[in-house]
């Protein structure tokens, strides 16, 4: 019996692939990836005598049918996601139906979007006194969303919030965010292909976010940031790395709490 590997084969550049996910996928028979997201680049890491499935113009049941067959005739699956598989990759209906299939798997996480995004605008998402929560979320589309997750609910927390696969909404994002009470100039970037040779990075506010991005002819494949942590007025150092403060490593010279 072989095994299906999903890896997570980060945000595009194709350095971001894990080691350990470059390793697995150098052995696999069998390579499964989203062409319509995935750098191409990437694939150039599988060996020669691999198949190479593109998933873009597959449904769930002809992706199940190679992963299974495969494993069954003893092959090694690699199963490519972008970014890291448990963030919006359809990923546990996959799990699922293998484990009912009796086949074994394995999960390799990558690098998110999210976090080459934040390596991109050279910003931290948490900063003490300003934000210590990033919301991770979409707005609704044809997947649904709880009402006690609108971007509207969400925007009442006032956190850092990163919103996937909604720039091609970005209007109306920018609406519930302000009916969830955050002010006109709350900053605002909008990252696409984060990590690609094609990233373009666009900031803006609440105020003039929407016409940017349209000015610039974002649709698709982008990740919205919101928050104060993108141009702090202010925050208080970490209290880890502070001269008087006390941990199990290391004794400040004046305890704080």
């Amino acid at each position: 019996m072989g095994e299906v590997i999903f890896i997570g084969a980060g945000p595009g550049d194709p350095e971001l692939i894990t080691l350990k996910g470059k390793k697995f996928l150098e052995k696999a028979d069998i390579v499964i990836y989203t062409g319509s997201l995935l750098n191409p680049e990437i694939l150039k890491f599988a060996k020669p005598s691999a198949e190479l499935y593109d998933s873009a113009a597959m449904d769930r049941e002809d992706i199940l049918k190679i992963m299974v067959k495969a494993a069954k005739d003893g092959k090694l699956v690699a199963r490519l996601h972008d970014g890291d598989p448990s963030i919006y990759g359809a990923l546990q209906e996959q799990l699922d139906f293998l484990t009912k299939e009796k086949i074994e798997y394995k999960i390799i996480p990558g690098v998110s979007s999210l976090f080459a995004a934040a390596a991109s605008l050279k910003r931290e998402l948490t900063l003490p006194k300003v934000s210590q929560t990033v919301i991770i979320t979409r707005i609704k589309g044809r997947t649904p969303v709880p009402e006690s997750e609108s971007i509207k609910e969400l925007s009442k927390h006032r956190t850092t919030m990163a919103i996937f696969l909604s720039v091609q909404h970005i209007d109306s994002v920018v609406k519930e965010i302000e009916q969830g009470g955050r002010p006109k100039d709350t900053p605002v970037a909008v990252v696409y292909r984060a990590s690609w040779q094609d990233e373009k990075i666009i900031k803006g506010t609440l105020s003039d976010i929407v016409d940017k991005v349209k000015e610039a002819g974002i649709k698709e494949t982008a990740l919205i940031i919101i928050g104060e942590v993108l141009e702090p007025k202010y925050y208080d150092y970490s209290k880890l790395y502070d001269p008087s403060f006390t941990h199990g490593y290391r004794k400040g010279g004046s305890d704080v709490s």
